[in-house]
């Protein structure tokens, strides 16, 4: 008789958002459970920090320290849940989940072993952890991390056209055209004018060095903020109209080119934002949710970017790559 294993059917966009934000409650329910059992026992100010030798190097009152916690075990559950609630049919969504778990978890654990560290010493500065809790605070952290992935299911797989489903240009034989298109980010150039802008401003009144991580900034968000796409005879290219010269940002030739298409892109969604962003089994410039070019490469992947007009771009592209084909069998 033979068993077949299945991987955990997909989830609702609420269920999932749910999972993520789970372990997060759980850890502010276990926080505030071993804070009620030891509140009267607790030194005021209490250690809420301990060095690398497990001796204390901060302190905190305990309502700052009771505020201050659950700020952040709420804060980081509203934000894992929106990003899982952005990126809901993303193929690493899972992961993130499985991140989730191990964080609230790690946290968790960290709070709690803090109040009970603290319980009953009449004097903070006496409080001391030893490195076995932050071995077991990293094995619970695995543990949680695993059982979110188990938890979070599976993506359901985007589906693919057969090959030749997709469209050709009507392009007759010995004849060539080309393809090109600008597509801007306002948010993005804005960004990097600003990172330049206060590089400069910083580096006149106060120093380079301090300026130099601004500069650097701004240097690489600019070349992403505005790009041209073209396709033609040799492939599909990529280059910033912000900067001269011939420099390109990726360039696709034909023979590692498997099919184009065009769909609509969800950058968040899919991609987690904009710019140049690379993912499990994919990779693209989105600057932009919408209209989009996506290129199946010969090796599996795939490449999309977010342009205007992509259905006519992918239908030049899939002529051109029959094209190659066609000359590579002669």
């Amino acid at each position: 008789m033979k068993s077949v294993i299945r991987s955990a059917a997909p989830l609702t966009v609420t269920a999932r958002t749910w999972v993520a934000v789970i372990p997060f409650l759980v850890a502010i329910a276990a926080f505030a459970g071993v804070y009620v059992g030891v509140a009267d026992r607790l030194p005021d100010p209490l250690a809420s920090h301990f060095g690398g030798g497990g001796g204390v190097n901060d302190y905190s009152s305990v309502q700052g320290f009771l505020v201050g916690s659950l700020a952040v075990l709420l804060v980081l559950g509203c934000v894992f849940g929106l990003l899982v609630q952005l990126r809901v049919s993303a193929p690493d969504v899972p992961w993130l989940i499985a991140g989730c778990y191990a964080t609230a978890a790690a946290l968790g654990y960290a709070l709690c072993m803090t109040l009970l560290a603290n319980a009953g010493v009449a004097d903070a500065s006496a409080v001391r952890t030893s490195r076995w809790q932050m071995a077991v605070d990293l094995g619970v952290a695995l543990l949680a991390g695993a059982l979110g992935r188990l938890l979070a299911g599976s993506v359901p797989a985007r589906p693919r056209r057969a090959p030749g489903a997709t469209p050709r240009l009507d392009l007759p034989d010995g004849t060539t055209a080309g393809w090109s298109r600008t597509i801007s980010s306002t948010p993005l150039v804005a960004l990097g004018v600003l990172l330049l802008a206060a590089g400069l401003v910083v580096g006149l009144l106060a120093d380079w060095f301090s300026a130099a991580g601004l500069l650097l900034g701004g240097a690489a968000v600019l070349p992403l903020a505005s790009v041209r796409v073209t396709v033609d005879r040799r492939g599909l290219a990529l280059a910033p109209t912000l900067l001269p010269g011939r420099l390109r940002l990726r360039r696709i030739p034909l023979d590692r080119i498997a099919e184009a298409g065009s769909r609509r892109i969800a950058c968040f969604a899919e991609f987690g934002g904009w710019g140049y962003r690379i993912r499990s089994g994919a990779s693209g410039l989105v600057l932009r949710s919408g209209d989009g070019i996506v290129v199946r490469l010969t090796d599996g992947r795939e490449f999309a970017v977010t342009v205007d007009d992509a259905a006519t771009a992918a239908a030049l592209l899939n002529t051109y790559t029959d094209r190659a084909r066609a000359q590579q069998g002669d």
